[in-house]
């Protein structure tokens, strides 16, 4: 059974690559995210290197190629090995950058793959004055889910030193994020 596991996720994998469709390689990536729900599958996904073809997606101009790579890297991160793949991979700049899109799922996604992806040696890159600046507005946002994951990322990845040196630059400077939209 397991092999036709592998197998099954090597075709979508073979399909996105291959296929010219928009719409089919929106529908692959969307599968292969919701595989990466299932930590019976992360072996496989890291033998495919789907981690990889996630993170390359995060640069698309296709919001929902985005959106779902974002959603497919959130899934997979609470693993140890994969959250020392991205890592390594420089992950967590696309992953930041993604703190800017118009789409709220992309956003929502980035913000808790930060939070995982937060460790003692990450945690310079990931906790950065701009994406705490970023979270300090998120967290007023009219959006509860959002506002409210911003609120928790402040509270408990943040020191109150960080927090602090955000909100004084934030009066002194025009932050160029848009809230994404309701």
């Amino acid at each position: 059974m397991e092999l036709g596991r592998l197998e099954y996720l090597q075709a979508l994998v073979t399909e996105f690559q291959v296929t010219d469709s928009t719409e089919a390689k929106e529908q692959v990536l969307a599968n292969l995210a919701n595989f990466a729900y299932d930590p019976g599958n992360y072996a496989y996904l890291r033998q495919l290197q789907v981690l990889d073809l996630f993170l390359d997606m995060l640069t698309e101009d296709n919001e929902t190629l985005v959106e779902f790579a974002m959603g497919g890297l959130c899934n997979l991160c609470l693993d140890k090995t994969n959250k020392e793949y991205i890592l390594e991979a420089n992950g967590v700049e696309p992953i930041i950058n993604c703190l800017s899109s118009s789409n709220e799922e992309t956003v929502v996604s980035a913000v808790t793959t930060l939070m995982f992806l937060t460790t003692p040696r990450s945690r310079a890159q990931t906790t950065a004055l701009p994406v705490v600046e970023c979270m300090l507005r998120f967290s007023l946002s009219a959006n509860t889910r959002l506002s409210n994951l911003a609120s928790i990322f402040l509270q408990d990845y943040c020191s109150p030193p960080q927090v602090e040196e955000a909100r004084n630059l934030s009066k002194h400077t025009a932050v160029g994020i848009p809230l994404p939209k309701d």
